[in-house]
């Protein structure tokens, strides 16, 4: 049993610990977050005590690892110190909304050796990970395009906006590594964005749509696109074609049944409406993903130089989406 720890009991912070409290190779041993109610509540619930500090999280022996789903702000000081504490480490994304200082803080950890993983759930997803499989097998050849589409089923609040760092650091980087994930090192950024759902995101200087275009090492083209509204629910599509054919990934519904009569044919539910919903299998499975190098002794993936190169691709799209060119991204 590896024993664990959450840093972080907001609502991502609560679907891990119920899912660490539940897993059987794991032992949730604490909860910390800077709202005591909000820890009091998560540890009652799952039967676990509450830390003092952080630094209560650190110093306990029986912790060997540490998910941190405390706010993106907190994310570097509290890789750091868990590193420096020879703690693993499980972090939502992203590691920092500065580039800068994501790298500073592999700087100053990489002598300790660390067990860093970036919570890139979407990875784990059972789809899109059978669809990753099965084109890495060589089942459509050599890929040759791939579209990937995510859509949000509502805005989020003006108070997450202004901490959030802008669509491409906050949303849209899941599309990245997943872009990553699938067709390897990216060359080329050209990114096109709109506000097209609230005149909130141009009152903060940031976009709500965009279109961008990625041109892998391998010469491999991929198209994201992204919308912070959705009538229909939460799109969530992968598609990837190649030489010898076309895998899709899709939406999820609550049932596989399907209407047909006189008014419709294939008739299905709507898609699932919240990201909780969407990806509770790759939340488990990416815990289980971590849990499982810890006790092989493997690297964990993704790791933190994916972290880093999915934000490097964010930091090129607000570059392309602000002069207008194609950027190149050094090899």
């Amino acid at each position: 049993m590896i024993g664990m720890a959450v840093v972080g009991c907001g609502r991502i912070g609560r679907v891990h610990a119920g899912n660490l409290a539940r897993h059987p190779r794991a032992r949730l041993v604490c909860v910390y977050d800077v709202a005591p109610e909000v820890a009091n509540k998560t540890a009652s619930e799952l039967g676990v005590r509450v830390a003092a500090s952080v630094e209560d999280v650190f110093a306990d022996s029986n912790v060997r690892a540490v998910l941190i789903a405390s706010p993106t702000a907190t994310h570097v000081p509290l890789i750091s110190a868990a590193a420096k504490a020879g703690k693993a480490v499980l972090c939502e994304k992203p590691i920092d909304l500065n580039l800068e200082r994501a790298q500073d803080c592999w700087r100053d950890i990489a002598a300790d050796r660390p067990v860093v993983m970036i919570g890139f759930n979407r990875r784990f997803d059972p789809s899109f990970r059978a669809l990753r499989e099965r084109l890495r097998a060589g089942e459509i050849g050599d890929l040759e395009m791939a579209v990937i589409t995510s859509r949000d089923p509502a805005p989020p609040g003006a108070e997450y906006l202004e901490g959030s760092g802008g669509l491409f650091r906050d949303m849209t980087i899941h599309d990245f590594d997943m872009a990553r994930s699938l067709a390897g090192d990216i060359r080329e950024v050209h990114a096109l964005g709109a506000n097209l759902v609230e005149p909130i995101f141009g009152q903060l200087h940031d976009i709500d749509t965009c279109a961008i275009s990625l041109r892998a090492a391998s010469g491999a083209l991929i198209q994201i696109n992204n919308s912070r509204r959705c009538a229909y629910g939460y799109d969530q599509r992968i598609e990837v074609f190649g030489s010898k054919g076309m895998l899709q990934a899709g939406n999820q519904r609550a049932t596989s049944v399907e209407a047909w009569n006189e008014r419709h044919t294939a008739a299905q539910d709507v898609v699932l409406d919240f990201f909780i919903q969407r990806y509770r299998q790759a939340y488990e499975a990416e815990v289980d993903s971590f849990l499982s190098a810890l006790e092989r002794g493997e690297p964990v993936s993704p790791g933190f130089a994916d972290g880093i190169a999915a934000q490097r691709l964010a930091v090129a799209a607000e570059e392309s989406l602000r002069t207008g060119r194609a950027v190149r991204l050094a090899s």
